[in-house]
Parts: structure tokens; C-alpha cells; sequence
């Protein structure tokens, strides 16, 4: 994995801060009734392996934009001091019909300025080929590209650590991803705790995150398109059409820096 910064050698992190939308919450890995994991735990747990008692915060909310992490998040990250943080956002923005990839990474990138004055080593990570993972989204890959680059060229300024997933063929195997297509399944939370773990180097990484299945995954058809248009695509369509997002009224997971092994609500 390659970074765009020198800041990324083995060191150890006492308070770990995550910022973003539902990827970062942990949908996909869990329920609501017997609680999200989600990557940003799992990789907590990897640091807390490392190191011994690591204070983890999980401030992401499913459905928000760029623009609504940073307001409704930014602040509360900066009030805990950490000295990692994960800012992952803008897949939401990506499927909204007026879409302006700078304007999604200034959001990012004001994040970033913010969270590295605080003396954070601050981490992003690049998104996939959408267009393998849902053929139906086909339409959004110059927007994913855009985004891309946009986030790394942001990242570079502020010397923000990338985890980079956009060119990994495993990223968009569909056993990493939930039957919504939206959101990484336990395996893929997996997957995406350990490129973050082997980007930062630390020495309990596991297994190359990007290795591929042993064994070809199973065809997309017209008939299984059809049924994930159905029953994912159309809702989520309505929904955002009523100005309603998955959010709507929810609030973050662990919102205090706690013991990575404490209960939380």
C-alpha cells in the first residue's frame, strides 16, 4: 500500500477519532438491535493490540454528506484531541443529482486542515470502481475518478495519509459488499480495517488486505440487477426524493473516547 505522506511510519496512538457517514458507523457488519462493528472498530482493535490502552471515539452517522460531517462532526472530533483520525465521507455526495467533486473535497480538505493543525495524524481513503461493484451505477465512475483525485491532491497539501482502494480489484469482489451494494459486508469491514492497519504499518495488520477470493465470485445477471433495483435502489431513490436521508434522527454511535474494549450504546 503506498501513502502520500512520509508521516506514515509505526508510532503509537493513544486517542483514535472517526469521522463520516455509514461506512464509518459500521453498516453492513451488525444491526441495529445487536450493535454495528464496522472497520473503524475492527481497526481500532488492531491499535488497541498494538498498543494497550487506546481511547476510540466513532462519531459517524449514516446519510450525511461531506458537507454535514464536517458540521456536525468537525468540532466535537477536534474537542477530543486526537491523535489519529479517520475522515471518510462524500459516497453520499457521489449520488446526489448536482455532484461538484471540488466542492466535496473542500469539505474534506477543511477536515483535514483542521484535524493536522490539531496535531492529528489524520487517514482517508479513496473510493472504488462503483461501476463493478453495481453495473447499474455505471454512470457515477467519472464522478468516483473525479473524487479521487481531488482527495488525494487534498491529501497531499496536508500531509493526510491515503489508504488507496480505487485500482485494488479485490475492492470490488461482491463478497465485500452487503446485499444493498452500499455499504462493505463483515468481510469487506474486514478487509478495509486491514488496508488501513497495513497503510499506518503496524505490525498486527494481518494478511494482505488485498489478496484475492481463491475462488471466482459468482456472476452479476440481469435477473439479480433487476431484483437489487428493486429492493435497494428504488427506496433509496424515493426516499432522498422525499428529502429524507437514513440519518434522519440518529446520532453518533460512541461519541466519547472510551477504552476501544468498553460498551457502548
Amino acid at each position: 500500500m503506498q501513502s502520500t505522506s512520509d508521516a506514515a511510519q509505526v508510532r503509537a496512538y493513544r486517542r483514535y477519532v472517526a469521522l463520516g457517514d455509514s461506512q464509518t458507523e459500521g453498516v453492513g457488519d451488525g444491526d441495529d438491535a445487536g450493535g454495528l462493528r464496522g472497520w473503524a472498530d475492527r481497526f481500532a482493535e488492531v491499535l488497541d493490540r498494538v498498543d494497550p490502552g487506546v481511547e476510540y471515539a466513532n462519531l459517524a452517522v449514516r446519510g450525511k454528506l461531506a458537507g454535514q460531517v464536517r458540521a456536525e462532526q468537525l468540532d466535537a472530533a477536534l474537542g477530543l484531541r486526537p491523535d489519529l483520525a479517520t475522515v471518510v465521507a462524500g459516497v453520499n455526495d457521489l449520488m446526489r443529482p448536482r455532484f461538484d467533486a471540488g466542492a466535496v473535497a473542500g469539505e474534506l480538505e477543511a477536515m483535514f486542515a483542521a484535524l493536522t493543525a490539531g496535531g492529528a495524524h489524520v487517514v482517508t481513503l479513496t473510493f472504488p470502481d462503483v461501476g463493478r461493484i453495481a453495473p447499474l451505477t455505471r454512470p457515477l465512475r467519472p464522478r468516483v475518478r473525479a473524487l479521487n483525485a481531488a482527495v488525494r491532491a487534498a491529501a497531499t497539501r496536508h500531509g493526510v495519509t491515503v489508504v488507496e482502494t480505487e485500482h485494488e480489484p479485490v475492492a470490488t469482489d461482491p463478497r465485500l459488499w452487503s446485499a444493498d451494494r452500499l455499504h462493505a459486508s463483515p468481510v469487506g469491514h474486514a478487509r478495509i480495517a486491514a488496508a488501513v492497519a497495513q497503510t499506518l504499518r503496524l505490525p498486527d495488520g494481518g494478511p494482505a488486505w488485498n489478496t484475492p477470493f481463491p475462488t471466482p465470485a459468482a456472476r452479476l445477471t440481469l435477473a439479480t440487477e433487476a431484483r437489487w433495483a428493486a429492493a435497494f435502489l428504488a427506496p433509496w431513490v424515493a426516499r432522498h426524493a422525499r428529502g429524507r436521508s437514513s440519518g434522519t434522527g440518529r446520532t453518533a454511535k460512541r461519541p466519547d473516547l472510551l477504552p476501544v474494549a468498553a460498551p457502548y450504546r
